[in-house]
Formats: C-alpha cells, sequence, structure tokens
C-alpha cells in the first residue's frame, strides 16, 4: 500500500554502491536504457556510487552478487523488470530495490487481473474481456461495443495499443496486440480527456493532462516520437475535479499493494466522469516521461526526484550483509 511518508537519506554515502538495473530483453528495451542513462547521470551528479547494469541475459545473478551492490534502482520497463520478476530475484540475493514489492508489480503489470481488482473495490473502470484468440476477441469487442481498445494484458509503453472502431478492424488490432502477449484486453473507449496522477512516497503529485495531435490518441508514436502531443501541468480542471482524479489514483495505488513511486493513467469523459484505466509501478525517466513534470510542477527538480526514489529502497531492508545501514 502507499508509503506512509518518506524514509529521508541525507548523504549519498548512505545509499553505498548502487546497481541500477536498466535496458533487458522485453520490448520496452530502448526506452528502458534512455530512462536509465537519464537517472545514471542525475544520482552521479549528487555525489552517489551508482552503476547501470545492463539487465539483459541469463547471468544477472552473477553479476549483481559479483559487483558487491548495496541496493538497486530498478529502471527496467516491461516484462522482467516491472513484472516482479527481477524484484523476486533481488530479494532472494538479499539487495533492497526501489519501489514495490515483486508481489505488487506482478499484479500491476497484469491489466486483467489489476481491473478485476479495481471492479471489486469500487473504482471505476472501462468494461473488458480478455482474449486469447481472435476469435475471443471479435466477441469481445462486439459484446462492448464499438469504438474499443485493443492491448495486451502485460506490456507498456503503449506497445500494441489499437483503436478499433468497426469489425473489419479487429483482426489487425489483434494481430498487433498479440504480438506482445498471448492474453489481449479489449476494452470499452472512453472518449474524453487523459489525465495522469503521479505518486512519490505516498504523495500525491500535480496532475497532468495529456493531449494527443487532434484525432489521434496517446499511443506509443504520439508517446515517444510526437513534437506535437502537448501536457498541461496545471491540468487545466478546477481544485475539486484535480482532487479527485488524485483521490481515485490513490485508491488504485492502495487497492493493489503499490508502494514507492507510481503513475496512474485516467480519463475524465465527456460526462465528466473518471476511469482508471491502468497502473504504472515503473514509470518512465525520459524526456517525454510524466512523472519528472508532475514532480517539477511540486518543485521537484529531476536530480531530486531520482534521489527520493533510490530512498523508496530503505523500505525493503537494510541491504546486503555489511552494507550501509
Amino acid at each position: 500500500m502507499i508509503a506512509p511518508g518518506r524514509h529521508e537519506i541525507r548523504q549519498a554515502a548512505r545509499f553505498g554502491r548502487v546497481a541500477l538495473l536498466l535496458g533487458g530483453d522485453s520490448d520496452e528495451r530502448e526506452i528502458s536504457l534512455e530512462t536509465g542513462r537519464a537517472v545514471a547521470d542525475a544520482l552521479l551528479s549528487r555525489g552517489v556510487e551508482v552503476e547501470p547494469v545492463d539487465a539483459s541475459g541469463r547471468d544477472l545473478a552473477e553479476r549483481l552478487l559479483r559487483g558487491g551492490y548495496d541496493r538497486v534502482f530498478n529502471a527496467l520497463h516491461g516484462p522482467g523488470g516491472e513484472d516482479g520478476i527481477v524484484s523476486g530475484l533481488l530479494q532472494v540475493l538479499g539487495l533492497p530495490c526501489t519501489g514495490s514489492g515483486h508481489a505488487a508489480l506482478a499484479f500491476s503489470m497484469d491489466k486483467h487481473y489489476s481491473k478485476l481488482a479495481f471492479a471489486s473495490a469500487g473504482i471505476p473502470t472501462p468494461g473488458w474481456r480478455q482474449a486469447r484468440s481472435l476469435r475471443q476477441a471479435r466477441e469481445s469487442a462486439r459484446r462492448l461495443g464499438f469504438p474499443v481498445g485493443l492491448k495486451p494484458n502485460n506490456q507498456g509503453s503503449s506497445l500494441g495499443v489499437s483503436r478499433v472502431e468497426a469489425d473489419n478492424e479487429i483482426d489487425a488490432a489483434y494481430r498487433s496486440a498479440s504480438r506482445y502477449s498471448g492474453e489481449v484486453i479489449v476494452e470499452r473507449w472512453i472518449k474524453g480527456g487523459e489525465y495522469t496522477a503521479s505518486m512519490l512516497q505516498g504523495q500525491m503529485l500535480p496532475v497532468v493532462q495529456i493531449l494527443p495531435p487532434e484525432g489521434e490518441f496517446y499511443d506509443f508514436h504520439t508517446k515517444y516520437e510526437s513534437a506535437r502531443t502537448r501536457y498541461l501541468c496545471p491540468c487545466g480542471l478546477a481544485p475539486a475535479q484535480e482532487a479527485e482524479i488524485n483521490r481515485q489514483a490513490e485508491a488504485a495505488i492502495r487497492e493493489l499493494r503499490v508502494s514507492g513511486w507510481a503513475r496512474v493513467d485516467l480519463m475524465l469523459d465527456r460526462g465528466q466522469a473518471l476511469w482508471v484505466l491502468e497502473l504504472n509501478t515503473v514509470p518512465g525517466m525520459t524526456s517525454h516521461s510524466l512523472v519528472p513534470m508532475a514532480a517539477a510542477a511540486a518543485g521537484i527538480s529531476f536530480e531530486e526526484l531520482c534521489w527520493r526514489v533510490l530512498e523508496t529502497s530503505f523500505d525493503h531492508g537494510a541491504g546486503r550483509p555489511g552494507g550501509p545501514r
């Protein structure tokens, strides 16, 4: 659940030797590398002894043990790093890691199960069905009613996401999503404004409004490649509406037992109803990323943000025997 507050660290030496996990073998490798490079530069500028470690390959555990690290900054996006697998390995190795524990990571990465949790808790989320075949995807779209969105069940960075307006578009959308996952989410499409709410050490940050180019939606292209996507922070909503977005985001974070830091994506439909889409437990830290944007609006520099995320590793134990306390 949301951490009660900040475990403040004032001296870089207290972090000890930090392994910054980046890259990996997922389809989000390039985004992770970009995140990792930015985080490494920020922490080095603050005097932290940090070393980038590419998580690609089968010898990660051996390299981490051989490196004599005291803790880990997880900058891995997508399957392998954001789904609890690496976090579980680090727990076995006795290496504290930033962010949530492995169970919360796994639950949050699985869109179907996280939406089940939202629905059970009364957190509004768009209607959806899970599809493991093209036939199921077709049936799901027809039952939900067009337009619908199709996306991989356990992938991030908006990879494989499509908006489907008619029956004859389902096949291509399903192929795109199933390339990344054997399970595809078919979800009722919400028309309206897109917002994201970020949490850092139990504190909700200012909400960001996302404005893709006219006629487009927030997919991989508009997120990482388009210069025409705009972001508003302050988000332009009335204070009560922004507070309600943060309240719903906080409820989603609490329901999935996420801690340390996170980002929740939401929609505000044309009837002013809020819908929680999904939760990100290792948000991006690139030039296009939203958590740094929200932090800046709260007066937190990028370097301070990275420092504070690294502080969350102290929520998961003291480190290896003999390491800094």
